[in-house]
């Protein structure tokens, strides 16, 4: 089954020059990009196809939120054999029934980045840490009493607001995207203030 998988960012976008009539389904999502493929409703329906053989997509970019969730969501359906065909990269997933070792290389072009991203992110919360620290700002304290800026920092919560903030979302948009409270993101945004982390 050839389906094609669509998303625009706003309820008001037009999808229709994404449209496939050459295909049996078109799945389209109005969503903003900073949503994960799996959390999208069509994606969702997608995935749960276990009929597909090839999606059709305008661009990689329509399949994931940032580099390393559009580099699971075509490993994923690599790993079912499923075609993935990107008409503006100009690449296909599976050839002839076998990995294509082009678009095998630049999953893993997209692991490397994704690190990068990761490892960089990293780098500016220990930045955050030591001015913090230098100016007596930083608020370790012992285990057991409230919690420490480097475990605030870590908690998977914290990393997802971080996230929607350098994307530029507004505190309550950060906080329904990133499933938490405004005061949660309001924390975050006063410890980026302090200097404690760094956005």
């Amino acid at each position: 089954m050839r389906v094609a998988y669509i998303r625009v960012s706003t309820i008001d976008q037009n999808p229709d020059r994404q449209l496939r009539v050459d295909i049996e389904k078109n799945y389209i999502d109005k969503c903003s990009g900073s949503i994960s493929f799996s959390d999208r409703p069509e994606a969702k329906k997608l995935l749960s196809n276990s009929n597909v053989t090839e999606i059709v997509v305008h661009s990689i970019d329509r399949l994931g939120r940032s580099t390393i969730n559009i580099m699971q969501t075509i490993q994923h359906f690599t790993n079912l054999g499923v075609n993935v065909i990107s008409e503006k990269e100009g690449f296909e997933t599976i050839v002839n029934g076998k990995e294509n070792p082009i678009s095998k290389m630049l999953i893993g072009i997209l692991g490397t980045l994704a690190e990068f991203e990761l490892s960089r992110i990293k780098e500016r919360q220990a930045e955050g840490i030591a001015k913090a620290k230098e100016r007596g700002a930083y608020d370790g304290r012992p285990s057991g009493t409230i919690e420490d800026i480097e475990k605030f920092i870590s908690k998977k919560s914290t990393q997802s607001i971080l996230k929607y903030l350098r994307q530029g979302e507004s505190i309550n948009r950060t906080a329904k995207l990133s499933e938490t409270s405004t005061g949660t993101v309001k924390k975050v945004k006063l410890k980026i203030k302090e200097g404690s982390i760094i956005l």
